[in-house]
């Protein structure tokens, strides 16, 4: 199995690299040619030492010890050119020329096995993030859901921001949030969040509910694993809890010190405002001023949900990403293609680097399952600037 596995990452290394191969064999051919035409005062043998040294940049171990086997066989050429194998100076070359070769094969063995565990690492990584961060629906409903997440750190795949969607009767719940601690302990909030509301989402009839029990869950989660860092006193998860049923031409939001999320109805971007609460796990503090607000959700428009990691990304200037202004070009985007325009705008804006993780979520209702009265509301409202709209 694991020559297998060699096999299939070297193949395709050397299909990219083969080009860079002719560089330290032209070396080797040039090196040596010139080394036999000069007097045998001049000693150009050592520097076939570059051959090797390069295809440790590019090649395999097989391939690095390939051409140091070339630059041996070389400089026993020029040795007979020049006084024969005997002679202590050609000796010493050879014998150098060849350690150094397989010091060479030793230096690509070592990276090829830090690269390989590495490679399990991400693997590793990815599937935690899958089962952290399930990927969601893209319909439920009448529903059309995208999403993504942008980690900060390259080689990192989880992190502290989330999001989940449960499927309640004829109403569909949504969550985002950000866990203000770092590390494993911050994937282990959002992990205990999301399991939390995956279960209460279906127990509790409005939001202020569903996020106190929420809340509850968290404080116990953190009571039962209190951490070590020295920031535990200031652990906590900014939150938005999203309601918006089938049936009605509205969405219910409860506000929990997350940033509030924008609503683009007939080509205009709103943010949508609603009475602030605080964040989810600041135990000890009194919960019972969570409320629900209420706005229209018709169908064409689309709720764009999102964490601060979006809107504090800085470009080199240190101006913060206009996400509002950004979205004005784009008001007429499915889910799919508004959540991959910004992504794409926001890397643009900080030229790749984000300094946090961001989480995106777009939510566009399509239709209303529903005859009658409401069917004909669609068609004669919501559907005509629907029908009128470009996808993108």
């Amino acid at each position: 199995m694991r020559l297998a596995q060699s096999f299939a990452f070297t193949r395709p290394r050397w299909r990219s690299t083969h080009g860079l191969v002719l560089l330290p064999l032209v070396l080797i051919v040039a090196i040596t040619v010139v080394d036999v035409q000069t007097p045998e005062s001049i000693h150009l043998g050592p520097l076939l030492v570059v051959a090797p040294a390069l295809t440790v940049s590019f090649g395999t171990a097989w391939l690095t010890g390939l051409v140091g086997a070339l630059a041996v066989a070389a400089q026993v050429v020029v040795a007979a050119f020049h006084g024969g194998l005997a002679t202590p100076n050609h000796m010493s070359q050879i014998i150098g020329l060849a350690a150094l070769s397989i010091m060479a094969v030793i230096v690509c063995l070592v990276r090829d096995r830090r690269t390989a565990e590495l490679a399990q690492v991400r693997s590793v990584s990815e599937a935690a993030q899958r089962a952290l961060l399930r990927p969601l629906p893209r319909r439920l409903g009448p529903l059309h859901i995208s999403c993504t997440y942008l980690a900060a750190e390259k080689e990192a795949r989880i992190g502290g921001d989330l999001y989940a969607v449960a499927r309640t009767g004829d109403r569909t719940r949504v969550l985002i949030g950000d866990v203000r601690g770092k590390g494993l302990a911050a994937v282990g909030e959002a992990a205990a969040l999301m399991g939390a509301f995956q279960e209460a989402a279906h127990h509790h009839a409005t939001l202020p509910a569903l996020a106190g029990a929420l809340d509850r869950s968290l404080c116990r989660y953190l009571a039962q694993f209190p951490g070590t860092d020295d920031e535990i006193q200031e652990h906590f998860i900014t939150a938005l809890l999203l309601e918006i049923p089938d049936h009605d031409l509205v969405a219910r939001l409860t506000h929990c010190g997350h940033p509030p999320p924008l609503l683009i109805s007939r080509g205009q971007v709103t943010s949508v405002p609603s009475p602030p609460a605080p964040p989810l796990g600041m135990c000890g503090l009194e919960q019972g001023i969570r409320t629900s607000h209420t706005f229209s959700f018709e169908p064409g428009d689309t709720l764009l949900l999102y964490t601060d990691g979006l809107v504090e990304a800085r470009d080199a200037h240190g101006t913060f990403y206009p996400l509002e202004g950004r979205l004005a070009r784009w008001p007429r985007c499915g889910p799919e293609m508004l959540v991959e325009h910004v992504r794409r705008d926001l890397l643009a804006h900080t030229g790749g680097a984000l300094r946090d993780d961001a989480a995106i979520l777009a939510v566009r209702r399509t239709a209303v399952p529903h005859a009658g009265r409401l069917g004909e509301e669609l068609v004669g409202s919501g559907g005509r600037h629907m029908a009128g709209q470009n996808p993108c």
